[in-house]
């Protein structure tokens, strides 16, 4: 009988510590929302328009307003000016506020995110992206929608939906003059930044 109470006992403080450790990782995305959060409220200048577009499923919008507070946030004029230097020092917590308010309102199917792990699932990594490897950013290029058959998707045919790709968006931001030097270095970014 005392072999019963002590196997019960056991059991009982294996369920319970299930149950903490559980609880500490729910606490622990709890903090980091909140975080997230308490991040947005103090910039809602700089964010409610993106929020207020993603809430109201406007994709095509809401992918310009990303790349204008990207742009701004590099404090350049455009975005043909923001050089791959701008982005290694680029804020990681407007990547986070961007990133979390795409994955929010797309039922996480959008944002930097999304983009990387897709990089990643292809074999990109941060040895390609210091070797400059391009074979990676056109296969996930093929997978996102933005090329097909080899060939660019014109941005004004893409399809700004929820049944775009997973990770088709925000796709503007990624136009730049330095092509996929820039991509490489914003992969490079967001892997630092831990998106």
């Amino acid at each position: 009988m005392a072999e019963e109470s002590e196997t019960q006992l056991l059991a009982r403080l294996s369920a319970a510590e299930s149950t903490v450790s559980q609880l500490s990782e729910r606490l622990t995305q709890l903090e980091t929302r909140f975080e997230q959060t308490l991040l947005l409220l103090s910039d809602t200048y700089r964010y409610g328009k993106l929020q207020e577009l993603l809430a109201a499923g406007r994709w095509q919008e809401a992918d310009g307003e990303t790349t204008r507070i990207m742009i701004d946030s590099t404090r350049q004029a455009s975005l043909e000016e923001i050089t791959p230097e701008d982005l290694q020092k680029f804020p990681c917590s407007v990547l986070s506020v961007i990133d979390t308010l795409w994955g929010t309102y797309s039922q996480e199917r959008f944002g930097f995110s999304v983009q990387l792990r897709l990089y990643q699932s292809l074999g990109g990594s941060m040895d390609t992206i210091r070797t400059q490897s391009n074979e990676f950013l056109m296969r996930a290029g093929e997978q996102l929608g933005w090329r097909q058959n080899g060939k660019p998707v014109p941005y004004d045919d893409y399809d700004f939906s929820l049944t775009a790709p997973v990770g088709g968006l925000p796709r503007d931001w990624w136009h730049s003059p330095y092509g996929a030097k820039m991509a490489n270095f914003f992969l490079g970014r967001l892997i630092t930044c831990e998106l």
